[in-house]
């Protein structure tokens, strides 16, 4: 089948929206998706600059939801109609899948970032018949149509708005699944959140919900405006004592922090916020060596790195369609829709700071 997707060609190239081809139809396991919508994240653009790490020419996008055209049979578990979110890929049957840890899955790399495995067979071509690098977080889905594996899908209410719940599938699911699954917060627990982006804003809704405390961090005035709207304390980042004043809101400082900037210096600073026996969680990848001050890791404290919330997609997923129906996960509030013809202004508004989370619809889902 052929229909229109949005391609990158190179690290240096704005995405085109071209007509490509899928040679394939699912296979045992594998679920065709309409696509309804597809959120825009930052490891999308972070193919820019992976040194040629990620394949391409690609169709990445891997935040989708849509509708099931057609399965590779009913061991699936999921029918043609349903109304899916799709997110990260995994093998399910190393030990960490099977421990219920799919993020940690021994082939994350190979399935999500770098186009598939070696035997996997080349699936999508363009119009010339070049081949496209396949399976961007089992999906690519900045299309149409994605083919992907059944077990990344999720089936949720089709009373639900499709074509906005894409980023429940990563972004979303890493900011709330930190706070709910890898901290388990509850009423009365203290947080510090780092950086008020799309991760950021989900921890924060979700910590409220959870009933804590929370502290929001940023540099941005109209990020930290919509942090406390979600109900967290805003702090800005770029004050002087900034541990200080974080123990100060909160008592003799925080239970858990969550660092979504990478940034060095704020990480100690979180660090330094945290009381006894208190978890920093890593969100953003860090790009180079990170110098931890003296004195940051005394008495008990921890540090480590969260990858998709330590989430099962299949769990919190509708955990988080739940909250958002009795109004306790307000995440639609973040979305601003474009066509996916306008992909590269999307893009721009995004590195710009001017949309917290770009959400591509295909020409038939125009808002």
């Amino acid at each position: 089948m052929r229909f229109q997707a949005a391609v990158l060609r190179s690290a240096e190239s704005p995405f085109t929206l071209e007509e490509v081809y899928l040679h394939t139809e699912p296979a045992a396991g594998e679920i065709l998706v309409e696509i309804a919508g597809c959120g825009m994240c930052r490891t999308d653009l972070a193919v820019r600059g992976s040194a040629g790490r990620s394949p391409l020419p690609a169709v990445l996008g891997h935040e989708g939801a849509g509708i099931v055209v057609r399965t590779g049979g009913p061991e699936t578990g999921i029918g043609t109609g349903d109304h899916v979110v799709l997110s990260f890929d995994s093998c399910g049957h190393c030990r960490s899948c099977t421990g219920a840890a799919p993020a940690y899955c021994d082939s994350f790399a190979a399935l999500n970032l770098f186009g598939g495995r070696e035997e996997d067979p080349p699936r999508l071509t363009d119009a010339t018949g070049g081949v496209l690098a396949p399976r961007w977080f089992g999906q690519s889905s900045f299309a149409e149509y994605a083919l992907v594996p059944a077990r990344n899908a999720v089936r949720v209410d089709p009373a639900l708005p499709l074509e906005l719940l894409g980023p429940l599938g990563c972004g979303f699911l890493t900011g709330a699944g930190a706070v709910l699954n890898t901290f388990g917060v509850g009423p009365g627990d203290t947080l510090a959140v780092y950086g008020a982006g799309a991760v950021g804003l989900a921890a924060v809704m979700a910590a409220t919900a959870a009933g804590a405390v929370t502290v929001a961090v940023d540099r941005h005035p109209e990020r930290l405006a919509v942090a406390e709207r979600f109900g967290a304390v805003p702090l800005y980042a770029e004050e002087s004592g900034l541990p200080e004043r974080v123990r100060r809101l909160t008592d003799g400082g925080t239970q858990y922090a969550l660092d979504t900037t990478a940034s060095h210096s704020l990480v100690n600073d979180a660090l330094r916020a945290l009381r006894p026996t208190g978890i920093l969680g890593l969100v953003a990848r860090l790009h180079s060596p990170l110098p931890l001050e003296p004195g940051t890791l005394d008495r008990g404290r921890g540090i480590r790195h969260i990858c998709e919330g330590d989430a099962v997609p299949g769990l919190l997923i509708p955990r988080l369609t739940g909250l958002w129906q009795a109004g306790l996960f307000p995440f639609d509030q973040l979305i601003r829709t474009y066509p996916l013809a306008d992909v590269n202004e999307a893009e721009r508004d995004c590195e710009a700071g001017r949309v917290v989370k770009p959400v591509l619809l295909p020409e038939g889902r125009k808002r």
